[in-house]
């Protein structure tokens, strides 16, 4: 139930909503301290406690938004109703074209954010000041025709399979980053990711760039004391691949400048 700004008085238009809130919002409202955020929020207890009235201006008009978990070990975007009232654990973008998943999900944003962002035990914490106004996207990204139809293909094919195994995002790319699983659907993703990096990296010109991926470990462990614990596999760049690729990322960062 969001009331936005409007005051008492207004809120109680709908009284079957405000009663909802002033039984089950109200009296933890009261219970809190005594510091100005407190007290705002116990004075306007209708209201949310962290309303965002900048994103809410920001997706006015939109169907959909992208979205990413700011801690996630795999750094998967999706698209969600622009309706729908999202955690403080997400950063939401007011975009809603294929187009624009393409270079986000794509390999060259993702290498970028793992580069520039922190992380959280072994996951990538995805900070927006650091990982996505900072990266330097091809020119009319949101709309490149080429971006939107690999977006789309690889966008409808992950979620088909998610829906026919059952399986969530997490799931989905523990098998696709798996040197040992090798089903169809799961080769099929891959080739849809690689042509998503192929038209990211066109988009950019640099097509003398392969897109060819390796299982490699994302850090070094010591196979003596290991065990039997699952490691770190990533199905991805060879390292010279991502040392050019962050490179003429980094020089178009300091061009753009």
């Amino acid at each position: 139930i969001n009331f936005g700004d409007m005051d008492e008085a207004e809120a109680r238009k709908w009284p079957d909503l405000m009663a909802i809130v002033e039984a089950s919002v109200k009296p933890e409202r009261q219970l809190l301290g005594e510091n100005a955020d407190a007290r705002r929020r116990k004075e306007r207890w209708w209201q949310w406690g962290r309303w965002t009235p900048a994103l809410d201006a920001a997706i006015a008009g939109l169907d959909r938004v992208l979205a990413i978990a700011r801690v996630g070990q795999h750094g998967a975007f999706a698209a969600l109703p622009a309706c729908m009232v999202c955690s403080e654990q997400l950063v939401v973008f007011p975009l809603d074209t294929h187009a624009a998943f393409c270079a986000l999900q794509s390999r060259p944003h993702e290498l970028w954010a793992r580069f520039f962002g922190s992380s959280m035990k072994d996951d990538l914490r995805y900070t927006p000041s650091d990982c996505f106004e900072t990266f330097p996207f091809p020119v009319d990204w949101t709309t490149d025709a080429a971006l939107e139809a690999a977006g789309q293909a690889y966008y409808q094919f992950r979620a088909e399979l998610m829906v026919r195994n059952d399986e969530g995002m997490t799931k989905t790319y523990n098998r696709f980053h798996d040197p040992d699983e090798r089903h169809p659907d799961i080769e099929r993703l891959r080739a849809l990711h690689a042509a998503m990096d192929r038209a990211v990296l066109d988009a950019f010109g640099w097509t003398d760039i392969a897109t060819d991926c390796e299982f490699l470990l994302d850090y070094e462990i010591d196979e003596a004391t290991w065990g039997t614990k699952k490691k770190p596999w990533r199905y991805r760049w060879p390292e010279p691949t991502h040392d050019e690729v962050l490179a003429r990322l980094l020089a178009l960062n300091q061009q753009r400048r």
